[in-house]
């Protein structure tokens, strides 16, 4: 049977949900612990400091193990990969769950993030494989809208079901839930072959210029978000003058926009993936340097928080997008690459942000945030030139038939 009877048998629309609801959980894993730093230390005898190096530990393991893992198993069927990565990160959540001390902890943290890169490649890969003509930049924000949620939704209560009952059960949760998703992919998803490459086909894809200045632009130009988000709570506090309370709406109208830019973004993307992106780096280029000057009064700060999260995520689909386009025949390696510098992006406006802070204040976060979207829009035009040579289109994978559980 052909991959397009394949998908009719099996609906774009149910794929692309079930990859999206599997990026919410395992993103959602990304944020959690953050917000249950202060029970997990208690519990297990460590200071808050320490107890946040559990985040630093999923980040750094994502980075690190993201790429390794893509070229490990470049000759594997993309299917029975995704099932085992799931399957990996419920058994690094159970180990967190029922970790007897810190150095437990970290290794369960550890294990959840050694298929996360890699997982969120291959879901958008997929994604891209079962959109119809024209809608690539959609699919890859309905997968990566997941993401979104899980910042919206799961880590909030995953924090308020620790702190009403007990750090564990929001791991313990995320096993189940790993574990559920776990069956549905085995339901939904086509058996896709892997595609006619190797570690050394990848690794080419990944060297070349266009690539890494697709990857460079991704670290560079969401750093600039990074820089301003690690510290918005604390400064719209100290800054703005805002109630904790009032703040949690604020983030929580943030997400919303982010979800929201996320999915208008994927539908731009479709038209023009270079007029997305440099469009979006210009708004939020624009808005961070105006950010000192919002803050100090709270409806411009309201509104510039409300901005940021609408252009916040706006850069995945297109620059997602541009490296399917750019890596052609062997993309793993690369989307694999993007989606770590992606964390590494957020990892390091967080440090930079923390420079900022300690030399200057709260208030002028969004001056270095501009500065790094800035370098981002000037990066786009490298990496999408206003007349670009024609690009080979980006071939799908062949699927086979398989039954459900194939």
């Amino acid at each position: 049977m052909s991959e397009l009877n394949v998908h009719r048998m099996k609906g774009p629309f149910a794929v692309l949900a079930a990859l999206c609801v599997s990026i919410f959980v395992v993103g959602t894993a990304e944020y959690l612990a953050a917000g249950l730093l202060p029970q997990i230390g208690s519990d297990l005898g460590v200071s808050v400091a320490a107890a946040g190096q559990v985040v630093t530990a999923y980040a750094l393991g994502s980075v690190i193990a993201g790429p390794l893992v893509a070229i490990a198993t470049v000759r594997l069927p993309r299917k029975g990969l995704m099932l085992a990565l799931m399957a990996l990160f419920a058994a690094g959540s159970v180990v967190s769950a029922l970790a007897p001390n810190f150095p437990m902890l970290l290794a369960g943290r550890v294990i959840s993030s050694i298929g996360h890169a890699t997982f969120f490649a291959l879901a958008l890969i997929v994604a891209t494989g079962v959109a119809r003509p024209g809608q690539t930049g959609s699919a890859i924000a309905a997968v990566a809208s997941g993401l979104t949620v899980a910042g919206l939704l799961g880590v909030p209560l995953g924090s308020a079901l620790g702190q009403g009952l007990d750090w564990r059960f929001p791991f313990a949760a995320l096993a189940v839930l790993a574990l559920a998703c776990l069956a549905l992919l085995a339901f939904v998803l086509p058996r896709v072959a892997p595609r006619p490459t190797s570690a050394a086909a990848e690794l080419s894809v990944l060297a070349k210029r266009p690539v890494l200045v697709c990857i460079a632009t991704t670290a560079v130009g969401f750093a600039g978000v990074g820089v301003v988000f690690t510290y918005v709570a604390p400064m719209l506090i100290q800054v703005s003058g805002f109630t904790p309370s009032m703040v949690s709406w604020l983030l929580l109208a943030y997400g919303a926009g982010s979800l929201l830019g996320n999915l208008v973004a994927g539908r731009l993307a479709d038209r023009s993936v270079g007029a997305t992106l440099r469009g979006v780096f210009a708004c939020l280029t624009a808005l961070l340097a105006v950010l000192p000057l919002a803050v100090v009064h709270k409806p411009t700060a309201a509104a510039a928080v409300l901005a940021l999260g609408l252009l916040a995520t706006a850069t995945v689909a297109p620059l997602q997008s541009l490296i399917l386009t750019r890596a052609g025949a062997a993309p793993t390696l690369a989307v694999t690459a993007n989606v770590a510098a992606f964390m590494l992006a957020h990892a390091m406006g967080s440090v930079i942000g923390a420079g900022v802070v300690t030399a200057a204040g709260l208030r002028w976060t969004g001056l270095a945030g501009a500065v790094l979207s800035a370098a981002g829009l000037l990066l786009s035009y490298l990496a999408v030139p206003r007349r670009p040579a024609a690009a080979p289109p980006v071939e799908r994978p062949a699927a086979s038939v398989s039954g459900p559980g194939g």
